[in-house]
């Protein structure tokens, strides 16, 4: 049968034969459809299905025909499992696609939110950072300013003394010398008072000159340190500066009463000068011993903001790497799902083309089965019984996918525990841990006091969060209505500018198309009427040169048939006045010829030369009407023309103006539009945090209330517990060191103790605190 179609099988290779006008005329339509079909089918498939599908089984026991369908049937039945194992290949495949796209976009989303959050972390570090940087500053320019106060009242101090040695020294010296000159004077008799004795001791005196010499010497030297009275101060300089003349003169005792008085003021003042000093030099050490605590204090406080610097660095940094990590992984799932969409895609379509190609594949195959199971071919090749294998297809599934020093301890680690802030404070749980560690209660209140010191800035810090975010956001919602009036009302402004530019009816351009097209038409009308004006007036030039000649041509023949029939008429006026009688040879009055007619030419002639010149006038007439009525046109046409250029130079200044205004008002937009998006970015980049802060500041208010009360709570149970009492006991006792049985015998407030402690002499304590108990 395949012969006889001209198809020869071999080894499952189909090779087609070319069929002969003798096969075609003894094969009928049906035979050749089925073999064209089968032909198509066999050549597709067949040499798809390669040497798996063997033409020759069963060539025994089955017509060819039988074969051929049986071969048909199973490339069907091959072809709907194939499908039906790749709809299950594809279903894990498109599961896999949804099960990895919303992974990515739920990773996306969070890493988007994590990266949101770290951010805002990372600017409160920062903010914090730069707060602690500037306590820190003023913190170094505090203990610089303290080393140099320091400094400076070491050297004042210094200098103080100094000058307190050299006015000891010289009042040292200003009370010898005056007591060597009370001596000197004591030595000559000075101390009399009557001037006549004095007088007779001339001879006396004269041995004592080399010592009075000394003497005004020495007096001269106390004068420099005296502050008496210019009176006395006179007196002595009067008689310092009188001449010896060898003899006594009472003067000198009131010298030596002025003598007596420095000597004592001197000693005065020595005394005030040294209590001064003592005073000085004792609040100098006091003064020093604080800028030394003070000092201490701020370095102490100094080192600590250090560290805390240094731990928001370190926590700066791993928050800065996770944000980049963050970022790295959200670019890498974007990449990842941009990738994954686009193979899965093209995944999905391949697989819908190869649905399509297989269903066409299904469709010839079931095609051809059907021609060669048809009532035809069961006619032309014999009734074969065909069998049917019902395609069996998958259901599938979708794939979705936490009392003693220990009773103090525990009762407060219990307490603690109680707290309703326990759950949520993780200072109560470092307070617990300290004192199950069993640090000191010292310790553990000065850990409570930090807590609570930061518990005080945290609140600060959220109460200042608040109100900002409260600001920032009103301000910047206000602004943001600002933003979105002034936009809608450039979106107004550039629809109604559009509107004036490309309105189709009213628009500038249409106005100004219009007018263009009104100018090229005025100036058409202008040639066309030009050109029609010059063609009627060579057609006027032409009709009156005919005219002309026509007139010329008439008045000629009118000339010369008036001239010859004129002297006909005379000859037979003449004729007639000679009558005879001659023979009748034709009749009397001359040769007339045609003078009858003649006449009548000539008055024909005269009415169409009256007609010529009636023309000739009436085309006169049109010419200089059509001429007028060609010049008004024109002037219409001119004048229009004119009016059209003036309006149209209008129309494209206004429409250079308000395009200019467009793209102004379109950038003003653009620009607005940005700071709105600006706007909303900004406010969209401040929610978490302001949300955050604005949603749960009663709650952290209220916690902290919760936080701080059972902290206080713990420390007064602390502090009023035994076991510290005794420790504060002891630890005073400890600073009292080596005097503490003195001061337990005598009292702390005793100079004896204080003495001790003071590590001086209780004269020399005394001395410097008078009012002492003890003293």
């Amino acid at each position: 049968w395949l012969k006889h179609l001209g198809i020869s099988c071999s080894r499952g290779v189909q090779r087609a034969v070319p069929v002969t006008r003798y096969h075609l005329k003894r094969s009928s339509p049906m035979t050749i459809r089925v073999a064209v079909t089968v032909c198509t089918v066999l050549v597709l498939v067949l040499g798809a299905q390669g040497t798996r599908v063997n033409v020759n089984k069963n060539v025994a026991s089955d017509r060819v025909i039988t074969q051929v369908v049986k071969l048909l049937q199973d490339m069907l039945s091959n072809s709907k499992s194939e499908g039906d194992e790749e709809r299950v290949l594809y279903a894990k495949y498109k599961c896999y696609c949804d099960t990895n796209e919303a992974e990515k976009k739920d990773e996306i989303k969070k890493l988007t939110a994590s990266i949101g959050l770290l951010e805002s972390q990372i600017e409160a570090l920062q903010a914090s950072t730069g707060l602690l940087s500037e306590e820190v500053a003023q913190l170094a320019a505090d203990i610089d300013t303290n080393k140099e106060s320091t400094k400076q009242a070491i050297a004042l101090r210094k200098k103080d003394n100094e000058a307190f040695v050299a006015f000891s020294e010289d009042m040292t010296s200003a009370i010898n010398s005056t007591k060597k000159a009370i001596d000197t004077l004591a030595e000559v008799g000075s101390d009399q008072t009557m001037a006549k004795a004095a007088q007779g001791h001339t001879q006396y005196m004269a041995g004592y000159e080399a010592s009075l010499l000394k003497l005004k010497t020495t007096i001269k030297k106390a004068l420099i340190a005296s502050d008496m009275d210019s009176r006395k101060l006179a007196g002595v300089n009067s008689f310092l500066q009188a001449p010896f003349t060898g003899t006594y003169s009472a003067q000198s005792g009131e010298v030596v009463g002025i003598l007596k008085d420095m000597r004592d003021t001197f000693q005065r003042n020595l005394n005030q000068a040294r209590l001064k000093e003592a005073t000085a030099v004792e609040a100098h050490e006091k003064y020093l011993e604080a800028m030394e605590s003070a000092l201490e204090a701020m370095e102490k406080s100094f080192q600590s903001k250090q560290g805390d610097l240094a731990a928001n660095d370190a926590s700066l940094e791993k928050k800065k790497e996770k944000l980049a990590a963050s970022v790295k992984d959200k670019a890498a799932a974007e990449e990842f799902l941009e990738k994954l969409l686009e193979m899965c895609a093209a995944k999905a379509k391949e697989y819908d083309e190869r649905t399509m190609l297989r269903a066409q594949e299904q469709a010839a195959i079931a095609e051809a089965i059907a021609i060669l199971n048809s009532d035809a071919a069961f006619e032309s090749f014999g009734k074969v019984k065909a069998t049917s294998k019902e395609g069996k297809f998958l259901q599938l599934k979708s794939i979705n996918s936490h009392s003693s020093d220990k009773d103090v301890r525990m009762q407060t680690a219990r307490n603690l525990r109680q707290s309703k802030a326990w759950s949520k404070s993780i200072f109560l749980a470092k307070v617990a841990s300290l004192l199950q560690a069993e640090n000191p209660f010292a310790v553990v209140i000065a850990e409570i006091e930090k807590m609570l010191k930061l518990l005080a800035k945290e609140e600060a810090a959220d109460d200042e969060q608040f109100e900002w975010c409260k600001k920032e956001r009103a301000d910047n919602k206000k602004t943001l209505g600002e933003k979105i009036s002034q936009i809608e009302t450039l979106e107004g402004a550039i629809e109604q500018l559009t509107n004036e530019i490309e309105d189709p009816k009213t628009g500038l351009k249409v106005l100004i198309a219009n007018d263009e097209q009104s100018l090229i038409e005025n100036g058409e009308a202008q040639k066309k009427e030009t050109t029609d004006r010059t063609e009627e007036n060579l057609e006027y030039q032409a009709n009156i040169a005919n005219l002309q000649e026509a007139d010329g041509l008439l008045k000629k023949a009118i000339s010369v048939l008036k001239v010859y029939y004129s002297k006909i008429v005379k000859e037979e006026a003449f004729v007639e006045m000679k009558k005879q009688t001659p023979p009748e040879t034709w009749k009397e009055g001359g040769y007339k010829g045609q003078s009858g007619a003649g006449t009548d030419a000539i008055t024909m002639l005269e009415h169409i030369l009256s007609d010529t010149q009636t023309e000739e006038k009436e085309a006169h007439e049109a010419e200089k009407t059509a001429q007028h009525a060609f010049e008004d046109s024109m002037t219409s046409l001119k004048k229009e023309e004119k009016e059209l250029q003036e309006n149209l130079a209008k129309l494209r200044v206004t429409l250079a103006e308000t395009e200019e205004e467009l793209l102004g008002k379109k950038s003003e937009h653009k620009a607005t539009v940005a700071e709105k998006e600006a706007i909303e970015a900004y406010l969209l980049k401040i929610k978490p945090g302001c949300d955050f802060i604005t949603e749960n500041i009663d709650t952290r208010i209220a916690n902290r209330k919760d936080e701080s009360e059972a902290l206080k709570g713990a420390m007064k149970l602390l502090k009023e517990s035994p076991a510290y009492q005794t420790w504060v006991a002891e630890d005073h006792n400890e600073t009292l060191g080596d005097c503490l049985e003195i001061c337990k015998t005598s009292g702390e407030a005793n100079v004896n103790c204080k003495a001790c402690l003071a590590k001086v002499s209780i004269p020399g304590y005394c001395a410097g605190h008078p009012g002492t108990e003890g003293c």
